[in-house]
């Protein structure tokens, strides 16, 4: 289609431009920050609406998200594929074998794989930070794995696949005693600065208070009693110290793209390995072969996929709660990053949910026509 003399790519877009301007107008999210990308090139890279709706501070491109879920691809699987690379661990091994105490109430099955698949028999989520968010850090993170050692199982380790940040909470106790540091310090010195993305992806002390840094806001928290910017919104990580295996990760659209598109070239096998070896880089693009979703990832819902139908049954990605998510084509090396505070001022806002499809459709016909 061409009008007044408009390309194809630029009324494509010009179409995702006013679907985002939208979105702000109808309260879809204060403000968000997108990335498409093809190969090397980052082909659409813009902001839109309001880092904070208080204080009227807009969105840039550099605006810095509380990344919510996408902490656990980006941060905790990296780690344990890392690990496994170094043949420290392995992908099979029983959690009981790293973790002390860890074999009773019918866990002792339970394999690292399992969790990274969400197919290990623990339930999705449990309010544990209602308990103890008197406690400081160290105590709280004590108290809630002695938890979920003592957690009932809902299924049998690898029966059901059942979406679970407590997995990925046990994930990272499993990285923080095989490594003797903590899971935040240990990725950002193996993996983030390994990869030359710096301050771009980093898990934010609670107990900095400069916030020198363009923050995108969360929630009005009820319990907090305050705006959330630079600290962590998810609840069970913020009693735990702010940084968790399931939550914690704060960063940039870009270096969400930086670390993905590493990650792409080295399951390609392009060059020198970067991160990851070939061989478990490619565990982030295909489908396990005991379950139906990739290591660490997700991939496309068969019905009313939150990416739109213009991504592959292949693509792989991830939802954040906070509204951020991220998708990837492998195949033609498409990646396509969206970054929003949907949660400001309120979680109940979630009107993003039917947003996602359409964008998603919007920006790969900008990838298709550049």
């Amino acid at each position: 289609m061409e009008e007044r003399g408009i390309k194809n790519s630029d009324f494509c877009s010009k179409t995702l431009d006013d679907l985002l301007h939208q979105a702000v107008l109808d309260g879809v999210f204060p403000g968000a920050v997108v990335l498409g990308a093809v190969g090397n090139a980052a082909l659409f890279h813009q902001a839109y609406g309001w880092a904070n709706v208080f204080t009227r501070q807009p969105m840039d491109v550099e605006t810095v998200f509380d990344l919510a879920s996408l902490t656990k691809p980006l941060a905790t699987t990296l780690a344990i594929l890392t690990l496994i690379d170094e043949r420290r661990i392995g992908l099979d091994q029983s959690v009981a074998s790293i973790l002390q105490w860890f074999g009773t109430a019918g866990k002792s099955r339970i394999t690292i794989r399992q969790l990274l698949t969400h197919r290990s028999g623990f339930p999705a989520h449990r309010p544990y930070f209602e308990k103890v968010n008197h406690l400081n850090a160290i105590e709280a993170t004590c108290q809630v794995r002695k938890w979920l050692t003592d957690e009932p199982l809902i299924n049998s380790p690898g029966c059901q696949t059942v979406y679970s940040d407590l997995g990925f909470m046990v994930l990272a106790w499993v990285v923080e005693t095989v490594t003797q540091q903590q899971l935040s310090d240990w990725v950002a010195a193996h993996i983030y600065a390994k990869s030359g993305i710096g301050d771009k992806l980093f898990f934010p002390a609670i107990q900095d208070i400069k916030r020198q840094r363009n923050y995108a806001a969360t929630e009005l928290c009820p319990w907090r009693k305050r705006v959330l910017e630079g600290i962590v919104h998810d609840d069970n990580a913020f009693v735990m110290g702010g940084g968790g295996g399931h939550a914690g990760l704060f960063g940039t659209a870009y270096g969400v793209w930086n670390l993905l598109r590493i990650l792409l070239q080295d399951a390609q096998g392009k060059g020198k390995s970067r991160l990851l070896s070939a061989p478990l880089a490619k565990l982030l693009f295909q489908r396990d072969a005991q379950s139906d979703r990739p290591i660490g990832m997700d991939s496309p819902a068969p019905v009313g996929p939150s990416c739109g139908h213009s991504f592959p049954p292949t693509a792989v990605g991830h939802l954040g709660f906070t509204g951020t998510s991220f998708w990837m084509d492998p195949n033609k090396e498409r990646i396509v990053i969206l970054l929003t505070n949907r949660v400001h001022p309120s979680r109940d806002n979630s009107k993003i949910r039917c947003f996602r499809p359409p964008f998603h459709d919007a920006m790969m016909a900008v990838l298709g026509e550049l």
